[in-house]
């Protein structure tokens, strides 16, 4: 017949409580919910027992880490969480302290509390262990227990109306379920939730879903074969034949257990020396027949009953022979490997069955005078065959070498050139020559005449032709040197040598106003206002020849204004030049040239006189009347030397004299700078 649930729960209880254990629960029903009912149950009155034990151990030991476990460790993790919340509990009763514990300890652990602290009839069943003494039963009384226990009127007291957990709000409880539980819609009673079904298990490939009371285990799709079964986590487990007693072994025998399966061996020892069939009979042991030879070399085994004895073997050696290492033949004595060297220095000794001899060594020769071996000098003996340099003779042998810059080439006997700059020799550069090397230096250094290898710095500024080198100033580098010009007015040429002005004014770099007007000088700019006076207009051309700038201005008369007419200036011209320092000044230096034309007079009745009117300090100027080219030149000339910067305006006449009179007057008023540089 089908048993119900509450028989398969009652055969799992009874199981546990017969074996304190829930391993190989005996199968009662082909029902898989028989079977979780059977697991729960048992697994459920283990934790129960183990709980009951951690209490009444708490209750007599006051403290739990004295405990032994011998069952698994859940076991014995229940019985210390009922061991520790029975101690917390009896420590909050001493305190004076409230019998209600946190909710955070949860609710197995605080029952256990409860029950220790406030010692009400709530007291879960203790069953004590027979290792462990009772203490003293106490009667209290119920008004005494209605005294002490506070919590006597609480709802969730005993479990209350839940079927798992309940927690009292005051004016209600809220019932709550275990891991692997959901609460039902009466909000009481709690009903396994089944992961095999919901698909919340992790059971692997080639296992198969149990689903069990609060939880569910992964059972293997194979068998584990014979002497093997399964275990509660789906693993093949031994079985002991010895100790479930399913062994066939005759009461003469004594059951041995392996993996997967058992031996029987006989009660019966043998002594040493023997082996024990399959029967129990012992059998002697040949000792002499195994791998490992028992007697040492030298020695033959005999086997005796139960045991083995070695005979030495002597056989007799002649001279020059001894026995081997076993013991067992004779073997040539190698009077040669002897540290006492039989055959002398410079010979060589050859060994022979029973016996040796002496020969010279290479590079030895026999002196039958001394009857000894001497040395063979073979640089001597082949001057000049052996080796391409030198030959240094040694005991025995030779060996050669080479002179400076060479090195010994792979055969030991010739000499090729060592390269000398692979070892970097030189400060810059290196050239290997043969047997030797040569040190260079790059552009702009020299090589050093007192070790011939550093290379040094050429000033090339402070070589003889060195002013010669930049325009205005020479700065030396290391290997080089570079041209500088002054910081203002000049750019440095593409020749990176000479220094070139900057036409300020043709570049439009100047800051002059727009009522003056630019004019270029070395170096420099200058700005200047060149207005033409009354009854003068401004030509319309402005020359610009090298070095200078001129403005002309040209008589400009208003009708009827007679002395304007007869006024002799005819043109007021203003030039700008711009002048070097002449420091080496050996003659005079022609700068400015006045060009006249003749008016239309007779040759001989006219006249012209140039002068200097205004300006020439230190009468540092002065001016020639020269004919060039059938015309009349005057010829400005410097005749001492000006240190810049200087400015200065030389005013310039040309006049026409007719019969003693001026009738035709030129002005040109010349500003002169002289410049500090000129290049």
């Amino acid at each position: 017949a089908e048993l119900s649930v509450e028989e398969c729960c009652d055969k799992g209880v009874e199981w546990a409580n017969k074996n304190r254990k829930c391993a190989s629960l005996p199968l009662i029903s082909e029902s898989r919910e028989c079977s979780m009912a059977q697991e729960q149950c048992c697994h459920s009155q283990l934790q129960k027992q183990s709980c009951s034990d951690g209490v009444e151990f708490a209750n007599v030991r006051d403290e739990c880490d004295s405990h032994a476990a011998e069952n698994s460790s859940c076991e014995a993790h229940d019985f210390k969480t009922c061991c520790y919340c029975c101690l917390l509990g009896k420590a909050a009763q001493v305190q004076g302290q409230s019998c209600e514990p946190n909710p955070k300890m949860g609710y197995q652990c605080g029952i256990v509390f409860r029950s220790c602290c406030g010692k009400g009839p709530e007291s879960i069943d203790l069953s004590i262990s027979d290792d462990v003494p009772k203490k003293q039963q106490v009667e209290i009384s119920k008004e005494e227990l209605d005294q002490e226990d506070p919590y006597l009127h609480d709802g969730c007291r005993g479990g209350g109306p839940c079927s798992q957990q309940c927690r009292d709000t005051g004016s209600s409880y809220v019932c709550s379920c275990f891991v692997g539980y959901q609460l039902q819609p009466d909000g009481i009673t709690c009903e396994d939730i089944n992961e095999c079904i919901t698909g919340t298990h992790s059971c692997g490939l080639g296992q198969t879903c149990v689903n069990t009371l609060g939880s569910f285990r992964c059972q293997r799709d194979t068998s584990c074969g014979t002497g093997y079964e399964l275990t509660d986590d789906s693993r093949c487990k031994d079985i002991d034949e010895c100790e479930t007693g399913t062994h066939n072994c005759p009461p003469d025998f004594i059951c041995q257990n392996t993996p997967g399966s058992f031996r029987c061996r006989p009660k019966l020892q043998c002594m040493s020396g023997f082996i024990q069939d399959a029967l129990g009979n012992c059998i002697d042991i040949n000792e002499c027949l195994s791998t490992n030879t028992p007697c040492p070399a030298g020695q033959i085994c005999i086997n005796t009953d139960g045991s083995f004895t070695c005979q030495r073997i002597s056989p007799s050696c002649g001279r020059g022979y001894h026995l081997n290492e076993d013991g067992t033949r004779c073997v040539d004595v190698d009077e040669c490997s002897s540290s006492s060297q039989p055959c002398g220095e410079g010979h060589v000794c050859i060994n022979a069955p029973g016996n040796y001899r002496c020969e010279c060594k290479a590079g030895y020769t026999f002196d039958v005078i001394s009857r000894t071996c001497i040395d063979i000098n073979e640089c001597r003996r082949y001057p000049g065959r052996l080796c391409a340099h030198k030959c240094e003779n040694t005991p025995g042998s030779y060996y050669c070498t080479c002179t400076m810059g060479f090195k010994l080439s792979a055969d030991g006997r010739s000499c090729e050139d060592l390269n000398e700059c692979e070892s970097s020799p030189c400060s810059q550069e290196c050239a290997n020559v043969y047997g030797s090397y040569q040190c260079y230096c790059r552009r702009g250094f020299q090589l050093s005449d007192i070790d011939g290898i550093s290379c040094e710095d050429i000033d090339e500024c402070a070589l003889p032709t060195g002013g010669h080198i930049c325009s205005f100033r020479c700065i030396n580098i290391p290997g080089s040197f570079q041209c500088t010009c002054p910081s203002s007015g000049y750019r440095l040429a593409p020749n990176a040598r000479n220094c070139q002005d900057i036409d300020e004014c043709v570049a439009e770099s100047h800051n002059c106003s727009f009522n003056e007007t630019c004019f270029n000088i070395q170096g420099g700019f200058r700005c200047l206002s060149l207005e033409c006076p009354e009854n003068y207009r401004k030509s319309g051309d402005t020359v610009r020849l090298e070095k200078t700038d001129t403005i002309r201005c040209i008589k400009s008369c208003r009708p009827n204004d007679v002395n304007c007419v007869l006024d002799p200036v005819h043109t007021i011209s203003h030039t700008v030049i711009s002048l070097p320092t002449f420091r080496e000044f050996t003659r005079p230096e022609e700068i400015i040239f006045l060009r006249a034309i003749t008016p239309t007079y007779p040759a001989n009745q006219a006249d012209i006189i140039f002068d200097i009117t205004e300006g020439n300090l230190r009468d540092s100027f002065d001016i020639i009347k020269r004919y060039m080219d059938g015309m009349t030149v005057g010829v400005v000339r410097q005749v001492r030397p000006i240190v810049g910067p200087f400015h200065a305006i030389l005013k310039l006449e040309m006049n026409y004299v007719m019969g003693g009179v001026v009738s035709h007057r030129n002005i040109v008023n010349v500003h002169i700078f002289v410049s500090e540089y000129w290049f």
